[in-house]
């Protein structure tokens, strides 16, 4: 992919640009850690480590390019406020950097959007708006707001100051990882990315950078095989940070003319590389911020060089959510296993199935009996059973068991 920079344009970023945003934000950005990662690098056979920016201000990257962004705005323009659209972490770094400057912000987001993220924009010091349904019908609203009110409209991603703010990044992670040689950035409308595909280009262009998007949300191959951005008609991921339908066009340049690839993963590894975050990384991801994590466990043709670094983008997440991403990883890694079983409405019929499940160790989660299944006879009763095991291959051994010792199964999914 990279190739076509080299006839610059003059949109791209400098390394100017980048040490400016630098000297912004450094009194007030936290200086993130990079942590190894033993069971990825076993698993790839590179040593991997994890950029945590999952523990920025404000619980991901975005308040490098809000603040940025905001910190050049003129008297006269901090005067009339600003305004964004987001369903979450945007939001939050917009309310977070404004009042940090002393600007008023006003947020328009979805009626859907967790209460956790809605709590904490309010917090961070910004008039909240709920309006529609998607973040694009509440984009529309801010954009109404900022012509009738005069604020200025904070976009997430589609701005060379936004780029800048989030190339910060990059540098950060040079300094802290001067032998990497692939960089693995989640990826939506493509700010971070094209932030740290300038920051690593500029400094050390044989470093491989890689974006990774969700199958159900992923407008950048398409749009890179075109050549220009390309709207998706439709997106469907649990990885709401990244579930972008349109590349930004600041951003485009950059990542077409610097990044080496964009891969795609799916929900069972994006809810996977969460459930390893939390367990051997002892680290709280959203989906979006487990994307990089994702594609270094399930892709193998990423063609990793040298030392590997994952960006783990963010890390806000509603504890309901949470819940529900761990309960998919466990059933997508083979740890959780649910079926339907019928058996004997006799006494000791739930205890004979249950003493299969002993014997094999695994561990009962929950137990659900009813006798008012239309196909059931008059003695057998419905049995939904759920159990935690060791892995795929002790799930296969207990269905075994179960199988052999007379019971018809059902897996549910």
């Amino acid at each position: 992919m990279p190739g076509s920079g080299d006839l610059l344009s003059e949109n791209l970023l400098t390394a100017r640009d980048i040490a400016d945003a630098e000297v912004t934000l450094e009194p007030v950005m936290r200086r993130t850690p990079v942590v190894a990662s033993r069971i990825l690098s076993d698993l790839t056979g590179h040593e991997v480590r994890l950029k945590c920016e999952n523990l920025q201000r404000t619980g991901s990257f975005k308040p490098r390019g809000a603040y940025n962004r905001i910190s050049k705005l003129s008297k006269e323009q901090r005067a009339g406020g600003v305004v964004a659209a987001s369903a979450g972490n945007h939001a939050q770094g917009v309310a977070w950097a404004a009042t940090q400057l002393g600007i008023n912000s006003t947020v328009f987001m979805p009626t859907g959007v967790s209460l956790p993220k809605l709590v904490a924009t309010k917090a961070y010091g910004a008039t909240v708006n709920l309006v529609g349904q998607t973040v694009d019908e509440a984009l529309g609203h801010a954009r109404e707001f900022a012509e009738r009110t005069g604020a200025v409209l904070i976009h997430p991603f589609d701005h060379a100051d936004i780029v800048a703010g989030q190339a910060t990044l990059g540098t950060e992670l040079l300094g802290q990882m001067p032998d990497v040689g692939t960089v693995l950035v989640p990826t939506g409308g493509g700010g971070l990315l094209a932030g740290v595909a300038a920051a690593v280009h500029l400094q050390k262009p044989d470093v491989r950078v890689i974006g990774v998007q969700a199958e159900g949300a992923a407008a950048w191959p398409p749009s890179l095989a075109a050549g220009r951005p390309l709207a998706m008609s439709s997106m469907s991921t649990m990885a709401d940070g990244i579930a972008v339908g349109l590349p930004g066009s600041v951003p485009f340049e950059h990542v077409e003319s610097w990044v080496d690839d964009v891969v795609t993963v799916s929900e069972d590894a994006l809810s996977r590389a969460l459930l390893l975050c939390i367990e051997r990384a002892k680290l709280i991801v959203e989906p979006a911020g487990a994307a990089a994590v994702a594609a270094l466990m399930t892709r193998d043709d990423l063609h990793l060089q040298g030392s590997v670094c994952a960006v783990l983008s963010g890390g806000n997440i509603d504890p309901l959510l949470l819940t529900h991403v761990i309960t998919h990883g466990l059933r997508a890694a083979g740890r959780y296993l649910a079926v339907r079983v019928t058996v004997s409405d006799r006494p000791g019929g739930l205890l004979s199935l249950l003493g299969v499940v002993k014997t094999l160790g695994a561990s009962v989660v929950d137990v659900v009996h009813s006798r008012t299944g239309g196909q059931l006879g008059l003695e057998e009763v419905d049995v939904m059973l759920t159990v935690e095991t060791r892995g795929p291959s002790h799930r296969e051994d207990v269905l075994a068991a179960l199988g052999a010792s007379g019971y018809t199964v059902t897996v549910e999914s």
